[in-house]
């Protein structure tokens, strides 16, 4: 008996993780109560921000090789470009190729960049964590504009949440996410601000290409990645690092390479 009630339980688990997951009136993800976006209905992390409807990518978005131009950012053995946020050394989380972001600790790149093309695949745990944390990370452009890393497969969290998302601004335009502990890939392509002095003469823009979708078309990037609040300032420079984000989460990451776009 007990032996069947663990196959049950275990067969309920894997239904939860298959499926959309489906909220009740109260158990919304999300507030009500923060500013709105500029120009915008939808106030940041917003409880009633319509979620990107799901859709099952294609094949073939894994293992892109570096092109000839290619800054290697990690190739499965070293992080030799990168080092900790804090300035500790970084911890040994390289395994199988990959490495584990809550082993190294948060890691960003050494050299700085402007536009780019950046391209990093990923992979949340496979077991149940806390539903709001869940394989939470994040790649953080020009060093404070984040693309969100989250496990999205049964959307746990609000809409400007989601992979895919410019964090706290807009959502993904759909959730191709895949099932936890499976690896999945973000292309990007940045354009970084222009300054005349302290004067902005042009905003970031990004585009997002997740696990061959597009989810982010050439969109406007508000400002600096804020949580529950309006986007910080920009900072006025001309490059900024990659930085890899640790948020109390084993997410593991392998082949990631960038093109600097002069």
């Amino acid at each position: 008996m007990r032996q069947c009630l663990r196959c049950c339980l275990a067969e309920l688990v894997v239904l939860a993780m298959s499926v959309p997951s489906v909220f009740s009136a109260g158990d919304l993800p999300g507030y009500t109560d923060g500013p709105f976006l500029p120009n915008s209905r939808w106030r940041v992390h917003d409880q009633s921000r319509p979620q990107p409807k799901k859709v099952a990518p294609g094949e073939g978005f894994l293992g892109a090789t570096p092109p000839e131009d290619a800054v290697v950012l990690f190739d499965g053995t070293n992080l030799n470009a990168w080092r900790r946020s804090d300035g500790k050394p970084i911890g040994d989380g390289i395994a199988e190729g990959a490495f584990n972001i809550r082993k190294t600790g948060q890691i960003q790149t050494k050299e700085e960049f402007g536009d780019c093309q950046l391209h990093l695949e990923w992979c949340t745990p496979t077991g149940p964590e806390d539903r709001m944390n869940w394989g939470n990370s994040g790649v953080h452009l020009f060093g404070c504009f984040e693309i969100q890393i989250l496990e999205s497969y049964a959307s746990f969290i609000y809409a400007d949440g989601n992979a895919g998302a410019i964090y706290g601004q807009f959502p993904p335009l759909v959730n191709p996410a895949e099932k936890p502990g499976k690896w999945q890939s973000f292309d990007i392509v940045f354009t970084a601000p222009r300054f005349e002095g302290e004067k902005m003469m042009s905003p970031a823009y990004v585009t997002v290409v997740y696990n061959g979708v597009v989810v982010q078309n050439h969109q406007e990037i508000l400002g600096a990645i804020a949580h529950r609040t309006l986007p910080g300032a920009y900072p006025v420079r001309e490059r900024g690092p990659v930085l890899l984000q640790e948020h109390h989460s084993g997410v593991q990451f392998r082949n990631i390479w960038i093109r600097p776009l002069e």
